[in-house]
């Protein structure tokens, strides 16, 4: 754990220990979720994590069915 201060721009830099830890290289996706930041660190080449992600045997048209059920299920709970 580190404490980590702001400069007068509010940036701060993350100790290099930690970044070469979690294999930080360049962006970082920065969430706010209510009363503390989770840092996300950002593959350099996006598209490399999503190969094979796509490989579905589903048609387009199945997989927007199925999308289109889900939506309905999820609606439905907010009622």
């Amino acid at each position: 754990m580190s404490i980590l201060e702001l400069d007068s721009k509010g940036r701060l830099t993350i100790p290099k220990e930690i970044r070469k830890s979690l294999g930080m290289s360049g962006k970082v996706l920065v969430i706010n979720v209510g009363d503390h930041l989770k840092v996300i660190p950002l593959p350099t080449d996006p598209l490399s994590v999503l190969h094979g992600a796509f490989n579905v045997r589903k048609s387009f048209k199945d997989l927007r069915k199925q999308a289109e059920l889900q939506a309905e299920r999820e609606a439905r709970k907010q009622r």
